[in-house]
C-alpha cells in the first residue's frame, strides 16, 4: 500500500512532455531555404572543352554572362557554333573572320528571352583559346569583336590558388 500511494503522488508530481513546439524550428528551415535560394544563383562557372587548356592566372572577379567564344587549337566557335578555323586565320586566308562578323552580327539581332537580353545589351565577349593558340589568333579574333562593337572583351583563364599565386 505505501508502494501504491509513492507510485501515485511521484505520477502527480512528475512533469509530462506534450507536444513539441515546432514553429520556431521551422522558422529556421524556412530562412535557411530562402538564403540558399538565393545565393545558389550567384555563381557562374564557364566550362572550357576538354580540348581548350587555359593558361593561369590569379583571377578576383567573377565573369559576367556574355558573348563566349572558344578557340581550340583547330577551331573558333561563337556561342557554341563553329565559325572558322585556326589555320585559315594563322594562313591569313581572304575573308577567314567572316563567319565570326556574321555570328556577332546574328547574336546582336536575334534576342530570344531575357538571358539572351543580358548577354546582346552587355557588348562583352569573353575569349576562352587555348595556351597554345598563337597570339596572332587570338589578335585578330579580338579585333573581330571591336569591329562589331563589342568592345569589352576579356580572356578566360584558369585561377590557380592563392598561395601559389603568392610565391
Amino acid at each position: 500500500m505505501r508502494n501504491s500511494r509513492r507510485i501515485k503522488r511521484m505520477g502527480r508530481n512528475r512533469l509530462k512532455i506534450g507536444k513539441m513546439n515546432l514553429t520556431s524550428l521551422m522558422d529556421v528551415f524556412t530562412i535557411l531555404v530562402f538564403f540558399l535560394l538565393v545565393n545558389s544563383g550567384s555563381v557562374e562557372i564557364l566550362d572550357a572543352p576538354k580540348e581548350v587548356t587555359l593558361p593561369e592566372s590569379r583571377v578576383e572577379s567573377k565573369p559576367r554572362e556574355t558573348v563566349v567564344i572558344f578557340i581550340s587549337p583547330e577551331e573558333v566557335l561563337v556561342q557554341g557554333k563553329l565559325v572558322a578555323l585556326v589555320e585559315d586565320i594563322v594562313n591569313g586566308e581572304e575573308g577567314a573572320v567572316d563567319p565570326i562578323h556574321a555570328r556577332l552580327a546574328d547574336l546582336k539581332d536575334n534576342v530570344i528571352g531575357s538571358s539572351t537580353l543580358t548577354v546582346a545589351a552587355s557588348r562583352e565577349v569573353t575569349i576562352l583559346a587555348d595556351k597554345s593558340v598563337p597570339f596572332v589568333v587570338v589578335k585578330t579574333v579580338m579585333s573581330t569583336c571591336t569591329s562589331q562593337g563589342y568592345e569589352n572583351v576579356s580572356l578566360a583563364v584558369t585561377q590557380k590558388s592563392a598561395q601559389v599565386a603568392a610565391l
